[in-house]
């Protein structure tokens, strides 16, 4: 029989149980209501005694968590709590967990440096547009300025978007668009839309680490496949497919976050044939389309909008603070599509979408991402420069976009990188935050439009340094 003393982080094995229990609850896998497994189910699947399970079972209904109905067995009590993202999936350490990166940039003040954070500097945005744009929405209508827009959004923005799609091998009719408030809404309603809990989901590994917070507030069961420089793995992906059997798969198709990858042509035939096989759903997120300098395959032009859904937003190349998105997908979807974000959100942010179309049709949206374009090659290049001189190699070579995925040296932990930096006003973003199986440990992404301040090289070299030490005086204890 086991004793009930510390395990490795330090709990007993009767707080494991009791904290496993309470995860399953925050999780609502456990709903109100639900029978807990037996004593002997729960023990055999802790690898722990049944005495042990018996004390946590004890423990957790004194506490009002569980409830014993005697000669039935336990069952979750009847209030609900509040859900908590923190508590499902594993447990990680705050420095490399997606939520803590992305509240670290979004409330850093002036003084902090953010090559951890995913959009370009306020300073690289067409401010002089900006200002012009809402001076002409200024001069609208009073309709234009204080009412609700329609579900699907502005017509003439929708009608824009159609043919910007276009140049890209998409068609999409405007009444097949929806605009949104960001792409984040716009992932939000699709799975809103999709997704029941439990319902599996098939996400690159590594990818953009919002993915997985959004779909943890779903209740999916999130399931990674290994990204290469031309895609994901095929294999990987094909035996996914017949173990998990998902609903969705959500990946970026142009460059790809954090890696900077490309969709081949060949792997997005295999997606496409793998996906109809499975009756399999995937959502685009080309929110980087702009940044391309030659456009890579898509997938929904390889479909033509049957089973890729495409979603966009001009967060990333015009403003975070002027919100525009939107969805892309079949005509038969519209509908009830529309009706999800009449009761989620109402109507639509019609002063935002006004901004954005001034700025594309005046052409000044079109002028700025080609310098753009310019400007993060340059900056690529020389942020790439510094860090291989510091012995930190990109896994991808001159990657579109604003995006270096890098190998630190041997030895060093990227989260302890990311600890030691974040003392010294500097968000960096370690490469377990963006990997559900947490194998990214010595990889690191640079946002290299943020890269241009020498405070932060100085500062990483100081934290690779106190890095390697502590593994050093670790593997010598």
């Amino acid at each position: 029989m086991d004793a009930p003393g510390p395990n490795a982080s330090g709990a007993t094995l009767v707080e494991t149980v009791m904290a496993a229990i309470r995860q399953r609850i925050a999780a609502r896998t456990l709903t109100p209501g639900a029978r807990l497994p037996s004593i002997r189910a729960m023990a055999k699947s802790m690898q722990v005694s049944n005495s042990t399970v018996v004390e946590a079972y004890e423990r957790l209904a004194a506490e009002g968590t569980i409830r014993s109905r005697p000669g039935s067995g336990f069952y979750a009590a009847g209030q609900l709590a509040p859900l908590s993202l923190a508590e499902i999936g594993p447990r990680l350490d705050r420095a490399v967990d997606p939520l803590w990166v992305s509240r670290q940039s979004l409330e850093a003040g002036e003084e902090m440096l953010k090559p951890g954070c995913g959009w370009l500097p306020a300073s690289w945005m067409p401010q002089a547009a900006l200002r012009r744009a809402l001076r002409t929405a200024a001069r609208a209508d009073d309709v234009a300025l204080a009412d609700y827009g329609t579900p699907l959004g502005l017509p003439p923005l929708r009608q824009l978007l159609a043919r910007r799609m276009a140049e890209h091998g998409v068609e999409a009719s405007p009444d097949q668009i929806m605009l949104t408030d960001c792409g984040t809404q716009a992932i939000d309603l699709l799975c809103r839309f999709l997704l029941e809990p439990g319902d599996a989901v098939l996400v690159d590994d590594p990818c953009y680490f919002n993915f997985h917070a959004l779909l943890r507030a779903h209740q999916a069961k999130v399931v990674g496949v290994t990204v290469t420089p031309s895609g994901p793995d095929i294999e990987l992906f094909a035996q996914a497919l017949a173990e998990h059997r998902p609903r969705l798969y959500i990946t970026n198709s142009g460059i790809h976050n954090p890696t900077g990858a490309i969709l081949s042509p060949v792997t997005a035939h295999r997606l496409l044939k793998l996906a109809d096989q499975a009756e399999l759903t995937m959502v685009e997120d080309d929110i980087f389309a702009d940044f391309e300098h030659a456009p890579a395959p898509r997938l929904a032009a390889f479909d033509g909008l049957q089973r890729v859904v495409q979603i966009g937003s001009f967060s990333k190349t015009l403003s975070a603070s002027v919100r525009c998105g939107f969805i892309a997908a079949p005509r038969d979807w519209m509908e009830g599509l529309t009706d999800l974000k009449i009761a989620t959100t109402f109507g639509g942010g019609r002063l935002s979408a006004e901004l954005v179309l001034t700025l594309l049709k005046d052409g000044s949206y079109r002028k700025h991402v080609e310098q753009l374009r310019t400007r993060l090659s340059r900056a690529m290049a020389e942020t790439a420069g510094r860090l291989k001189a510091m012995g930190i190699t990109p896994w991808i070579d001159q990657p579109a976009g604003m995006f270096l995925w890098c190998r630190l040296p041997d030895g060093i932990d990227a989260a302890d990188v990311a600890r030691h930096a974040l003392s010294d006003n500097v968000v960096l973003a370690p490469g377990n935050a963006f990997s559900l199986s947490l194998t990214a440990g010595r990889f690191m992404r640079f946002n290299v439009a943020q890269c241009g301040d020498q405070r932060i090289f100085r500062v990483l070299e100081k934290a690779m340094t106190a890095a390697r030490r502590k593994t050093t005086t670790l593997g010598s204890a």
